[in-house]
């Protein structure tokens, strides 16, 4: 099993969430892990600190010489394909040919701001851009419409360093996609959020299947889940160091996801008894989906997913906890990480 680490932000401390991410990118390049993925956020305070992975993968290509470089994701119809291309062929020449790209199709009508004609049929625009990027990043042109409405044909610059683009398909629980990714020969990034475990195996199956259908082979298997992290020496102390941020930030996240809240739903949902609920999902996400523990307690969540096909944990960090005791976890995790090595 391989570890990467997974960057969502939540915090209103931009600094300080770059200073974490940069100096868990050291740690993680030091210390043997796959990859640093960064996301694509707009227009909220959950995940205010990354609006472009571009940019924040370019500045951990510069720090780092040897851990993937990863965006998680790129929201492709937000875009014109050929900034994507440019930008991540910057971010690989930079890296020396680390970069790697999770696609996703977006789900929210703000983000849109951005391209809002996409937003209707924004798998469409995700697949079509899917092609068009691998077909950019292997030095083909592209046609656009100029001035006067005269077609061009245009090729991005600079190149990247490696021939073929590590892709990604994010995926929320719609076996749909995990089919899709798979007859595109690409990996596949997803979480235990929205999915039972069950619906993630059945997920990983039908993945799998779309794979071998399209003639690409069991080496193009790729799963990486992502999962909130903070492994600490002892299970119970780590369980209490992360129970009020991890809290807070399922409560801070319920207006970006289009749940209801105290503010939005006096009525429905009083403040008392929102404390409540969230009290006890957070015992239940920490138990079942979460490495949130000692070693020894994470192990058997980490085996589980093994067993799944899963070959890497995107352990999101930056949930809330501060930022000095994150970096002193990842001493723990990295503990983690090699005692799983085998798996």
């Amino acid at each position: 099993m391989r570890f990467s680490l997974f960057f969502f932000a939540n915090g209103d401390d931009a600094a300080e969430q770059y200073r974490l991410l940069l100096e868990a990118a050291r740690f993680a390049d030091a210390e043997g892990f796959s990859a640093v993925w960064t996301p694509e956020r707009h227009f909220h305070d959950f995940g205010a600190p990354f609006p472009n992975p571009a940019v924040t993968g370019a500045a951990v290509a510069a720090v780092t010489s040897r851990v993937g470089v990863r965006a998680g994701s790129v929201v492709l119809p937000l875009h014109d394909t050929l900034r994507v291309a440019e930008e991540w062929a910057v971010v690989d020449q930079i890296s020396g040919g680390r970069a790697g790209v999770a696609i996703a199709s977006g789900w929210n009508p703000q983000d849109f701001v951005l391209a809002p004609d996409n937003f209707a049929g924004n798998k469409r625009a995700m697949r079509e851009g899917l092609a068009e990027l691998r077909a950019l990043w292997a030095g083909e042109a592209v046609e656009r419409q100029g001035p006067q409405g005269r077609a061009r044909q245009v090729r991005t610059h600079p190149g990247p360093r490696q021939a073929d683009i590590p892709l990604w398909i994010t995926a929320a629980g719609s076996e749909e996609t995990f089919t899709w990714a798979g007859s595109q020969g690409c990996g596949v990034l997803t979480h235990l959020l929205g999915q039972s475990w069950e619906r993630l195996e059945d997920n990983l199956v039908a993945y799998s299947e779309a794979l071998e259908a399209a003639g690409h082979g069991i080496a193009r298997e790729r799963v990486s889940v992502m999962l909130h992290t903070f492994v600490a020496a002892d299970q119970q102390g780590a369980l209490a160091t992360a129970r009020g941020p991890l809290t807070e930030y399922m409560r801070s996240s319920m207006s970006l996801f289009g749940l209801k809240s105290p503010e939005s739903a006096p009525g429905e949902v009083a403040p008392e008894a929102l404390a409540e609920l969230l009290d006890h999902a957070y015992q239940e996400y920490a138990r079942t989906r979460c490495l949130i523990g000692s070693v020894d307690s994470c192990v058997p969540l980490v085996e589980s997913l093994a067993e799944l096909g899963v070959d890497e944990i995107a352990c999101l960090i930056d949930f809330g906890v501060g930022t000095d005791q994150v970096l002193d976890g990842l001493r723990t995790l990295s503990r983690l990480r090699a005692r799983c090595a085998e798996l």
